[in-house]
């Protein structure tokens, strides 16, 4: 068998083109799989740009309570766990059961939570006037003021995205309706061509009665 200078056969050389021939075959069905299945949810570019841009200002803010909480030596869970506290109306109280129901977050967890609440001097726990057996939570004096300004913070950066968020759920209902029209499109085009296919059918062949 010849050999390449190189010493690699020509066989070899064969054998690669044929792997990267059925690479770029591939591809090529990769490609195509994903434009349908974009196709199939109406998404386009825009769309995901979209996506991508509300997914920025939602983790942009996630950030900011992440830093913010930290600044005062909390977590963002102490500070939602503070809120949920604080969201129950006076004549209610809030069980470490129902913090990990509000938090999604297992009852062990919560209780973690609660104690180094506890041990900051930011929330109480209380017996159950009406069960004994249930430990209910409400938050401190200063518990109060830190989570007032802790929200404060809060609405105020929620301010300032409010037109970024705005506008995504504004143009919401809009999002795959370009990639809607194409199918529809591409469809009446598909049905056009098999008219156009009998119409020559039709003609008569030369060298014929």
């Amino acid at each position: 068998m010849k050999r390449h200078c190189a010493g690699i056969s020509y066989g070899d050389i064969i054998g690669r083109r044929a792997a990267f021939g059925a690479e770029a075959v591939a591809a090529r069905e990769t490609i195509v799989l994903l434009r349908k299945a974009e196709i199939r949810f109406r998404l386009a570019t825009r769309d995901y740009a979209q996506l991508a841009a509300f997914r920025h200002a939602l983790r942009g803010f996630l950030r900011f309570s992440e830093d913010a909480a930290a600044a005062v030596g909390l977590t963002t869970q102490h500070y939602q766990a503070m809120l949920v506290l604080r969201a129950c109306p006076d004549e209610r109280r809030v069980t470490v059961g129902d913090l990990a129901r509000q938090l999604f977050i297992k009852h062990n967890s919560a209780v973690g939570l609660v104690d180094r609440l506890v041990e900051e001097k930011l929330v109480l726990r209380e017996a159950s006037s009406a069960d004994r057996r249930k430990v209910e939570l409400r938050l401190t004096g200063r518990g109060r003021q830190l989570l007032a300004k802790l929200a404060a913070m809060h609405r105020a950066e929620l301010t300032r995205l409010g037109p970024v968020l705005s506008r995504f759920f504004a143009e919401l209902p809009q999002m795959g309706q370009p990639v809607a029209a194409a199918c529809r499109a591409g469809g009446a085009a598909q049905r056009i061509k098999p008219a156009r296919a009998r119409r020559k059918s039709t003609r008569p062949v030369r060298g014929r009665p």
